[in-house]
């Protein structure tokens, strides 16, 4: 059989622990006996992170906005205990906020639906998509802890020296303060990223924040999409077929739980963390979500939302047999072999991504599946196969 030849490469980030081990299996069974994989290859592994003082994630992320597509294998954010573990020359930050920085993008989140594994919402009968704004907020926090009695205010110095004070409160014994910022521009990347993204997808949208308790704050947010759908979207929108409106997230709760999914709700950084949680758990797994940043300017860049599942790593390294979900990775390549054969017009390879994907899907309706799986599924008497049976059940299948 010929190979599926590439004319563009994708820009390949390979990653840490039991996820490496997978993305080889993935590489080795179900892409390379049926495409010329054309790769630039970007080690993200924590020591080559550590040997290049992490110049490599850069390197990667500016090799994205060349090739416009990316895949990328979980990756490890240290801590203290990674620090001993890996001798590191310092805490190196999280990879993935590293990219995102420089490609200014957005995480959209969407659960793999497969029968026989329910949501624990019963009317919920199609993915619900996670858009999650990447910058800011609390994540960019200034905190205090007030000692005692007081005033604090917000305090901006104008480039002439001029001040604007506002009071946050005025303390009569100990408390709390946190400060917080956002950027106009990354809202404006957030909302493009989110219109752009729905109408590539088909789907309506959602906007949700609480603007009619923050009345400047998330007043702001709400303001930015309006003005660039008004400006920007409204008759691609409705050409499409689909739709875009602004609610309170109280109301999106009660709106999402009531409803059959099969739209993108947009998330303030805070509530896209947690509420893409509470989807991807609702839905089954982590293991069964699609993740892929999406930048205002073109770039994607695909990965599984899980970490690099380090337990199964350990039992791996021990020579322990391990029973790990590669759904989610092998969903990333998919999505970026999809879209690199969407951006150069090679229908093979966007048809060999939904063939690889229906027969991921197969064989787990087939009842062959691994053990968080089968741990939850409807199927009776699933079959639960180890890591790389599984990968090797999928490949039969293909």
């Amino acid at each position: 059989m010929e190979k599926i030849k590439m004319t563009t490469p994708i820009v390949e980030m390979d990653g840490d622990e039991m996820t490496r081990i997978l993305w080889k299996m993935i590489k080795d069974n179900l892409l390379e006996p049926y495409i010329e994989l054309n790769t630039e290859y970007y080690d993200l592994g924590l020591e080559h992170r550590n040997e290049t003082d992490d110049q490599v994630t850069i390197d990667s992320a500016n090799a994205t906005k060349k090739y416009k597509v990316a895949v990328k294998c979980a990756t490890i954010t240290p801590n203290a205990a990674r620090m001993d573990e890996y001798d590191l020359k310092e805490m190196w930050k999280s990879p993935n906020g590293t990219i995102r920085a420089i490609l200014d993008g957005t995480v959209f989140r969407a659960p793999i639906v497969v029968k026989g594994i329910e949501p624990c919402v019963r009317n919920w009968k199609k993915p619900i998509t996670i858009a999650r704004h990447a910058y800011g907020d609390v994540y960019k926090g200034s905190e205090m802890k007030i000692p005692g009695a007081g005033k604090v205010e917000l305090v901006y110095t104008a480039e002439d020296g001029t001040q604007t004070k506002e009071l946050v409160h005025n303390f009569a014994g100990p408390g709390i303060v946190q400060g917080m910022h956002n950027l106009n521009q990354s809202i404006e990347s957030f909302a493009r990223s989110c219109f752009s993204y729905a109408l590539d997808t088909k789907q309506d949208l959602w906007f949700a924040t609480k603007d009619t308790i923050s009345k400047k704050y998330d007043h702001t947010f709400k303001d930015i999409f309006q003005e660039i759908y008004d400006a920007e979207f409204d008759d691609k929108f409705k050409a499409a077929g689909i739709e875009y409106f602004y609610t309170l997230i109280d109301d999106a709760v009660a709106r999402v739980m009531k409803s059959e999914g099969g739209y993108i709700w947009a998330c303030k950084n805070y509530d896209g963390d947690v509420m893409s949680d509470m989807v991807s758990s609702a839905f089954g797994s982590l293991a069964m979500m699609t993740s892929v940043l999406v930048s205002p300017e073109g770039y994607f860049e695909y990965e599984a939302a899980h970490g690099t599942v380090q337990r199964h790593y350990y039992k791996h390294l021990k020579g322990e047999e391990t029973s790990t979900n590669s759904v989610a990775t092998i969903f990333a390549w998919t999505g970026a072999l999809r879209k690199r054969g969407e951006l150069d017009g090679n229908k093979e390879l966007m048809e060999f991504a939904d063939r690889l994907e229906k027969a991921t899907i197969d064989t787990i309706e087939a009842g062959s599946m691994t053990k968080d799986l089968a741990l939850i599924t409807t199927i009776e008497n699933p079959t639960v196969l180890n890591s790389e049976d599984f990968i090797k059940a999928i490949a039969a299948h293909l």
